[in-house]
């Protein structure tokens, strides 16, 4: 298994407030680990026009089943802090970081 870093782009087209925030990243905060920490990688980025960036770590076999379960993950945690999936749609994520044993 790889540990991968994983940016996940979207876009709030609701307004988000301080407290749906700290509740979102209170449910990824386990998915930012050591690894995107020495990159310099902050687990939410939210700009003034609405877009973010949600970085996580998954471990995985490969790019793709990281990029699905971290895609996952983002989308579960917006549902769980009140935001659906026209709310906050998602972009295409992408490998920031890889961690590799081999």
């Amino acid at each position: 298994m790889t540990t991968f870093v994983i940016t996940v782009p979207g876009t709030f087209v609701t307004e988000i407030t301080d407290t749906s925030r700290a509740a979102l990243e209170e449910k990824l905060a386990k998915r930012h680990t050591d690894l995107s920490r020495s990159e310099g990688l902050d687990l939410l980025t939210l700009n003034d026009d609405g877009t973010f960036s949600i970085r996580l770590e998954v471990e995985a076999t490969d790019r793709y089943e990281a990029e699905l379960d971290a895609s996952a993950l983002v989308s579960t945690a917006l549902q769980e802090t009140g935001f659906s999936a026209e709310d906050a749609p998602l972009g295409t994520p992408a490998v920031t970081g890889i961690d590799s044993d081999l």
